[in-house]
């Protein structure tokens, strides 16, 4: 059986906290971001994971170079991208980023692949959306040629052909474990499946249970290579010693979340009220914010439904003080993990 992993990740936002209306500059939230990393590796935890956005709200347009910096400071603890976005990224020069940031950090790197949940970086980098799913079909396939290959010849539809390519540097193991993100498309599913590759759902809400037919969908269109399929969850996190006070504390910053991520989108409508933000974290729903007890009973549901074997938490979302992020990885790591490692066991 698959050792269960727990991690933690970030989209490095440069939120504004709405109770000060103070933001961290741009080397603050990187240094918040090391010390995440540090507390993720001291903790005992499994992973840490880094996102991607090409706009001046982020702080975190480049993933590899900010692990190279952490895999300097870590020793055990997996490195990923969350999300690297793969339609608009020359796999070539991917492939030979995180084989680098692999031999850096002793075999922790991966790879977590997904089209993006915004589009800046199509026009940034000479891309148009009318291809977004080609681009990212194509990227990943070529993406998996490179992971097993020395010298690649390939051609397609958006790249230069590849002819008998030296791809170096090879990374520190013999592949680098690649995963791709899945929001809630049966195509994706079916695709991360098909190809052999880990899948992690995006869950940032909803019921409990609402993915599970994606991940039949990943099982059953993996089913002749069973050994390759991994399923991660992950999900939007604030913990407190109380589920009032986790409710009470995290609901300005939920809100403001909320706000930013629409306005970002072109709608400056959004309000979600108190009432409306108790119904979302009610206990069959998939945000995981209250006490230690409730947010191990949710992924314990979420393990029942699916049978993954990861869960990775955002705890920094809605512009926080960095002490609040800290409380909730401490107490996700001493109290939540113990719980479902403990419940994971008997089950096996």
């Amino acid at each position: 059986m698959k050792k269960f992993e727990f991690g933690i990740y970030t989209l490095a936002d440069i939120g504004t906290d709405p109770l000060t209306g103070k933001a961290p500059s741009p080397s603050q939230r990187l240094e918040e971001i090391l010390q995440m990393a540090d507390l993720t590796e001291n903790l005992g935890l499994d992973v840490f994971g880094v996102g991607e956005h090409h706009r001046l709200d982020y702080v975190v347009s480049a993933p590899p170079v900010v692990l190279s910096a952490i895999s300097q400071r870590t020793k055990h603890i997996k490195l990923t991208s969350t999300t690297t976005v793969l339609s608009t990224v020359d796999p070539v020069r991917l492939f030979e980023d995180f084989a680098t940031l692999d031999l850096l950090s002793n075999g922790r790197a991966e790879i977590l692949a997904g089209r993006g949940a915004f589009i800046e970086s199509f026009p940034l980098f000479g891309y148009s959306t009318n291809d977004y799913d080609a681009l990212f079909e194509e990227n990943l396939l070529l993406l998996q040629q490179l992971n097993s290959q020395e010298c690649v010849t390939w051609s397609g539809q958006f790249r230069p052909a590849l002819n008998n390519a030296e791809i170096a540097p090879r990374p520190f193991n013999q592949e680098i474990p690649i995963w791709v993100g899945v929001g809630g498309t049966p195509e994706s599913a079916v695709r991360a499946g098909r190809i052999g590759v880990g899948m992690a759902l995006a869950i940032l809400g909803g019921p409990l249970d609402r993915f599970q037919p994606l991940v039949n969908l990943y099982r059953k269109s993996g089913q002749h290579h069973p050994e390759k399929l991994n399923v991660g969850v992950t999900g939007h996190l604030f913990i407190a010693e109380t589920t009032e006070q986790a409710l009470e504390q995290f609901y300005p910053y939920y809100k403001n979340y909320w706000q930013y991520v629409n306005q970002q989108r072109g709608s400056f409508s959004f309000q979600l009220s108190f009432e409306q933000f108790i119904e979302i974290t009610g206990p069959n729903m998939a945000l995981f914010v209250g006490s230690p007890e409730e947010v191990a009973e949710k992924i314990i549901k979420q393990y029942e439904f699916f049978g993954h074997s990861r869960f990775l938490a955002q705890p920094d979302i809605g512009g926080q003080p960095f002490e609040l992020v800290k409380n909730s990885m401490n107490l996700f790591a001493n109290e939540v993990v113990p719980i479902v490692r403990n419940h994971i066991e008997l089950k096996s």
